[in-house]
């Protein structure tokens, strides 16, 4: 008699759940519809601002405002030369790179002394930004725009502010050590400051992975596709990321993240949140929300944005293993943002980034990964008792299927519009076969990988963990825990 009243309970709730994880499917399916149409709108925007002004007119502007890099640098012994060799032939007038070691157990702060002829110096800055205690300063006494400084460990977020404290122009830009910037980046990454020098207080541009490319002092000197599948998927999603979410949410005047591998800040409103906040690993979308909550609270007029045009290339995790590290911390990182700021989600005083930017990422980062995965177990599970049709299970996942298809091929599409033109047919057939085949394992390993880091940061976990650095075209190497 139990089993005959439980049951039906059983099955009803099955049912119930199951038509709630479709229901969700269709929603997120029409954001993210709309995300694709508002990411395209965006695009043909920004060719059109391109076509009729090339970003060359900056170099002869007096007004054209210098540039601190920041490169934090922790273990970068095998990429942070080829980093500084690509932004030090960066073409644009005024700039000056500011590397900083951050603690390394390797050779990095010799490897940086050898390749530049660095000499010890005494100079000291005020300490606007809370970092650790400073070991020392080295620079060329002939090219005085690199400058290393050298520190006790404190993390990415304690180098970056250093390297804050002792930079010298109104803009900064903070660049990952294992990432190469093109050579008109920040040429195209400022202009949007030229066009709106009173509000414009951050820039974002585009990543994109480098694993595959032929690197030459710094410098991608012939873009190529990767051949390993793991590093594919990492290309159409990168491209499906940028494009896609973060050009609709900059049209929506909603960005919540400015990528920490390149992003250009206005110093003195960096300064006047209290710099990178300390005890996360997602300092670069804590900044921006920072800034955001600063701005609006204090009444003032800003702009953040996106720009699909500079373009930074980073070295990819190359093993499932290190894509999973990498992924769990990213996801740690997200929700420990959300959960810092949660007061800002869905509040009116808060604006779009409020009421949109950030509620998008509870919606398909926090809480989509456990109802898509639902989904995934829970139909076939109804099917199998008989809950729910056969027809109904196949058209629920190739509805899904089709549709993540359907968005990395817009993206891949927007990219060859946008960023580059395939040179060779068979990187455009690989890149196609990825956006089909990441559907079918990648995808869900991701989802899965998501609620892990959300399992990690629910039980307190610090810190970046381990780091794998290949280097640009060297042999496999391993960073030490951070």
């Amino acid at each position: 008699m139990k089993h005959e009243l439980i049951e039906p309970l059983v099955s009803g709730a099955a049912v119930g759940l199951g038509w709630f994880v479709l229901g969700f499917a269709i929603l997120q399916s029409l954001l993210y519809t709309l995300h694709t149409v508002l990411a395209a709108l965006e695009l043909r925007a920004a060719g059109q601002r391109r076509r009729r002004t090339q970003e060359d007119w900056l170099l002869g502007a007096r007004s054209i405002p210098g540039i601190s890099l920041l490169v934090p640098a922790y273990n970068e012994e095998r990429t942070v030369v080829e980093n500084l060799q690509s932004l030090l032939t960066s073409r644009y007038p005024r700039f000056e790179v500011i590397v900083v070691n951050d603690g390394s157990s390797d050779g990095t702060l010799a490897a940086v002394i050898a390749a530049f002829h660095l000499e010890r110096v005494e100079l000291q800055r005020p300490a606007l930004a809370p970092c650790a205690p400073i070991r020392g300063v080295y620079r060329h006494r002939d090219f005085p725009n690199l400058l290393l400084i050298d520190k006790e460990n404190g993390g990415k977020s304690d180098a970056l502010n250093a390297a804050l404290n002792y930079a010298r122009h109104p803009l900064v830009c903070g660049v990952d050590a294992d990432s190469l910037l093109d050579h008109q980046a920040l040429l195209r990454a400022v202009r949007p400051f030229a066009e709106q020098p009173a509000t414009l207080i951050a820039v974002g541009g585009t990543i994109r992975i480098a694993n595959g490319s032929e690197v030459r002092n710094g410098q991608i000197v012939r873009e190529g596709m990767p051949r390993r599948p793991v590093l594919l998927f990492q290309v159409v999603e990168y491209l499906r990321a940028f494009l896609i979410s973060r050009l609709s949410l900059s049209r929506l005047g909603s960005v919540a993240i400015i990528s920490g591998a390149f992003g250009l800040f206005q110093r003195r409103a960096v300064l006047e949140v209290g710099g990178y906040t300390h005890g996360t690993v997602g300092e670069d979308m804590e900044l921006i929300v920072k800034l955001h909550r600063h701005f609006l609270e204090s009444g003032r007029p800003y702009s953040i944005q996106f720009v699909p045009d500079p373009v930074c290339w980073t070295e990819a995790p190359e093993t499932l293993a290190g894509l999973r590290r990498q992924r769990t911390r990213w996801q740690r990182g997200l929700c420990e943002v959300l959960w810092l700021h949660r007061d800002m989600v869905l509040r009116p005083r808060y604006g779009r980034i409020g009421l949109i930017g950030l509620p998008v990422y509870v919606l398909f980062d926090v809480i989509g990964p456990f109802l898509d995965l639902a989904g995934l177990l829970l139909l076939p599970f109804c099917w199998y008792y008989e809950l729910i049709s056969y027809p109904f299970l196949l058209a629920y996942f190739g509805v899904v299927a089709l549709y993540g298809v359907f968005l990395s091929m817009s993206a891949l599409v927007m990219g060859e519009l946008a960023l580059f033109h395939t040179a060779q047919k068979r990187d455009m057939v690989a890149l196609a076969f990825a956006a089909v085949a990441e559907n079918f394992g990648y995808r869900q390993l991701n989802l899965w990988w998501r609620i892990e880091g959300l399992w990690q940061f629910l039980r307190g976990r610090q810190g970046w963990g381990e780091s794998t650095r290949v280097g640009f075209g060297r042999p496999r190497g391993t960073a030490k825990p951070r």
